[in-house]
């Protein structure tokens, strides 16, 4: 591998990938901080994700127009093929994340866009570099989900400006064994595309304990720590400590680190092998372990796994980017499968949660100010009723088709009389077990008046924690606040398992925090009795679940809500942890 390139600081591109890295900063041994997102400790060399292609800076104009856009074309037709093609070889997220991609590749109004500035007088490449610009301000501006397709722009425009002007292609270096990939941001594509035998660990600067970093990670089973700000200072080719449970990524550690760091693995791999079958504490409470689902993609993997069904299955994929809503038949062969695959198992199901901040096409709305505080979820079902009603009708032909437990839940609730009204239309076609998501902070604090209104709660920590904080879970700069051991995040999930606990109301967690071994614990001392996860993590969930008694994690739930910082709550938690799980997870 190369020698690490020297600068006095990042010079970052204009979508946050450095073009210079540093060789100064921290001392050798001493560790930097970011947010651990995927658990594990991995010990291997460091890999510069590859720099984005710019255009040259004095490229003359175009000579002739049509000939510079057939020139653009074909390079943004091989990208597409490409894209499709590595789609066709992948599964699950992956396979969806490559095929959107691909579909950017090929989407016309992006040709129209560099023709307007070949016309204006641009070169090919700076044509094609600004049309890609000019998108992804829209979309960033936009937030939300389409915020999070930016990244997917710029890989696309990246990879089309390395065909067009016949340059390496950026992305994954190719390497002679196992590393640490590390850059300031990974596009989806990057993520998607990684192989968990070659890259054994990730870094970034930037990203969030919700990014697509940290789900597909986690999915992969990849260590991975995001929102590391001295991520610049890495060289590439030098032997970094990753930890992706602490969050700490250590430079050039000594013999001894490295000894700890092979025993803690060790550990680790004895822990996941040792149990099975369902979710149990060490005194027999028991909690359901389920598996969080994307796609119908993702099915073949979580069906061979050892868990007891799903605890989220997410409907977007069904409804974004198509020209119309997919029709009751459509749907109910979807949920037939998916019910089928998981039969004596359980299946949570939610409704649409589409909107301003996930456009539908065949839905029109209007602009809002501030997408993520707009018509989504079940606020956009409240309005067109026929988009829910025949997703409803859809599940509940499904439901008739074998022994499956089918459960529906709504999302974006934010009142009891809300959750009635689901509750309500839901009973109307025959659904006999509804539920709701707890993502607003109103449902927390009035999770006692929800909670006569529903067969049961399942916490999204992930849009808890965004809006609990008013921190954009895109904005990397805000990570720390959407740390899940946040002590105030405590408080609210602590307010929904004691409502839960007093009604008899089942109180489950299918945000990201549930896959945090240490956090799963604690949140069972909440009042927790579900946790779904991505499916990559739940061995080592159910392993340390197995070494607690119930009233150690009541303990641990306690210490971690009396912390002041999440740091010190997970630490506090830690304290209490059977020394197994504190020999895997301890720097």
């Amino acid at each position: 591998m190369a020698e690490g390139r020297a600068s006095v600081g990042p010079d970052v591109s204009t979508h946050g990938r450095p073009a210079v890295l540093g060789a100064g900063g921290a001392e050798m041994g001493e560790p930097m901080r970011g947010l651990g997102v995927s658990p594990g400790v991995v010990l291997a060399p460091v890999a510069w994700l590859g720099e984005p292609v710019r255009p040259p800076a004095d490229e003359p104009p175009a000579r002739d127009v049509e000939v510079a856009l057939q020139e653009v074309r074909a390079a943004l037709d091989a990208v597409a093929s490409d894209l499709a093609a590595r789609a066709g070889a992948a599964s699950g997220a992956a396979k969806d994340v490559l095929s959107a991609t691909a579909a950017i590749a090929r989407d016309p109004a992006l040709v129209d866009s560099v023709r307007t500035r070949l016309e204006g007088g641009a070169g090919p490449g700076r044509a094609l570099d600004e049309a890609f610009g000019g998108f992804a301000s829209l979309l960033a501006a936009a937030g939300g989900y389409l915020a999070e397709r930016v990244s997917d722009l710029y890989d696309v425009r990246d990879r089309a400006l390395a065909v067009l002007l016949g340059v390496p292609m950026p992305g994954v270096p190719e390497t002679d064994g196992p590393v640490v990939l590390v850059a300031s941001d990974l596009s989806p594509a990057d993520t998607a595309g990684l192989d968990p035998t070659r890259i054994v660990g990730l870094v970034t600067s930037g990203g969030g304990p919700t990014s697509h970093t940290a789900i597909l990670a986690k999915s992969l089973g990849i260590p991975a720590v995001v929102a590391c700000p001295d991520a610049w200072r890495l060289n590439e080719g030098e032997i970094v400590l990753l930890d992706g449970g602490t969050g700490l990524v250590t430079r050039q550690p000594d013999k001894a680190a490295a000894t700890r760091a092979a025993q803690r693995a060790s550990i680790w791999r004895g822990l996941v092998t040792t149990t099975s079958g369902p979710g149990r504490s060490a005194d027999g409470h028991p909690v359901r372990l389920l598996v969080n689902l994307a796609t119908m993609t993702d099915i073949e993997h979580a069906v061979a796994l050892d868990c007891e069904g799903v605890g989220l299955f997410r409907t977007e994929f069904l409804f974004l980017d198509r020209p119309d809503a997919p029709t009751e038949e459509e749907q109910q062969r979807t949920y037939t499968r998916l019910l089928r695959a998981f039969t004596d198992r359980s299946v949570t199901v939610r409704t649409l949660d589409a909107g301003a901040d996930k456009p539908l096409p065949f839905l029109a709305h209007g602009d809002e100010p501030n997408p993520a505080l707009g018509m989504r979820g079940l606020r956009l079902a409240r309005r067109h009723p026929d988009l829910l009603d025949t997703q409803l009708a859809a599940l509940a032909r499904a439901a008739t088709t074998g022994p499956t437990r089918l459960r529906v839940m709504a999302p974006m609730v934010a009142t009891a009389e809300e959750a009635r009204d689901f509750i309500d239309r839901a009973r109307a076609h025959g659904l006999d077990e509804a539920g709701v998501m707890v993502e607003i902070p109103a449902a927390a604090l009035r999770a006692e008046q929800i909670c006569a209104e529903v067969d049961f709660l399942s916490i999204g920590t992930n849009d808890l924690s965004q809006y609990t904080f008013a921190a954009d879970r895109m904005t990397g700069e805000l990570a720390g606040l959407l740390d899940p051991w946040q002590p105030a995040l405590l408080d609210l999930i602590a307010a929904v398992g004691l409502a839960g606990g007093r009604s008899g109301t089942p109180v489950g967690v299918c945000g990201e925090a549930a896959g945090d071994p240490l956090l799963a614990c604690a949140l069972v001392g909440l009042g927790v009795t579900s946790l779904s996860m991505a499916p990559g993590v739940l061995p080592i969930v159910r392993a340390a679940l197995s070494r607690h008694g119930l009233a150690t994690c009541q303990a641990m739930a306690i210490a971690a809500r009396a912390a002041s910082t999440p740091t010190a709550a997970r630490a506090a938690a830690l304290e209490l942890a059977h020394p197994d799980l504190v020999a895997a997870l301890q720097a």
